[in-house]
């Protein structure tokens, strides 16, 4: 029996900067697949694949219209990235104004 294949997470979805592309021409508009593979030198079905793991992080919606799938960007799973990037980022900051007294210290 096939074990259901594991869902991809924010940062394995951004990784990639064909998806980072994706994501920035989703921030404005709800677009077609067909307009977004425009934009790209791949085929829709890779551009399909694209926009597939980027649903299963939550970065993107699909909507039906008629024969048509639309998609746009849902910007909560990218606060979540941010917020936790923020704690990193006063981390590394106050090392770094721990060394910087060290070494004016002496």
């Amino acid at each position: 029996m096939a074990l259901p294949s594991a869902k991809h997470d924010v940062f394995q979805a951004i990784a990639d900067p064909t998806r980072r592309e994706v994501l920035k021409l989703l921030v404005d508009r709800e677009m077609p697949v067909t307009a977004i593979t425009g934009y790209f030198p791949m085929t829709r079905t890779a551009v399909s694949k694209h926009l597939r793991i980027l649903a299963e992080a939550g970065l993107v919606k699909e909507r039906k219209v008629g024969r048509e799938t639309r998609y746009r960007l849902e910007t909560q799973p990218l606060q979540e990235l941010k917020n936790w990037l923020n704690y990193y980022e006063r981390f590394w900051e106050n090392k770094m104004s721990a060394l910087q007294r060290f070494v004016e210290s002496d």
